[in-house]
């Protein structure tokens, strides 16, 4: 099943409001995101019908394998492009931000050349 943009966004935010806080509610999205409650219900039951995510009896929003998938890539191309961007002297918000804007649309390809000249050029400096 192929996901877009906005749904890659609703599973990365998953994936860190549950690094820092454990369980995951809607109203975590809300806040995370910024978006209006009926807006994310929408999303959160969309994610779950298409199988990237499951409510729980409490209410609380836990990735499938497929959800967590996305949302690890999704991340993970996060921290590396705001860590390049910080590293090229761009303020930490404007970093996060492009990052965002950037994570979805470089190739596999593009992103692994990306990575790996960060890993060997960057991450230790």
């Amino acid at each position: 099943m192929t996901i877009h943009e906005s749904g890659e966004n609703y599973l990365e935010a998953i994936l860190m409001i549950s690094e820092k806080k454990g369980n995951v509610r809607s109203i975590d999205v809300v806040n995370h995101l910024g978006f209006s409650k009926p807006t994310v219900s929408v999303a959160v039951h969309t994610l779950e019908k298409n199988g990237f995510l499951i409510i729980t009896d409490d209410g609380f929003l836990q990735l499938t394998d497929a959800g967590m998938a996305i949302a690890e890539k999704i991340y993970e191309r996060h921290r590396v492009l705001t860590a390049i961007l910080s590293a090229l002297g761009v303020p930490e918000d404007i970093a996060q931000e492009d990052a965002c804007k950037l994570e979805h649309d470089l190739s596999e390809l593009s992103f692994d050349k990306i990575k790996e000249y960060y890993a060997k050029h960057l991450k230790t400096a």
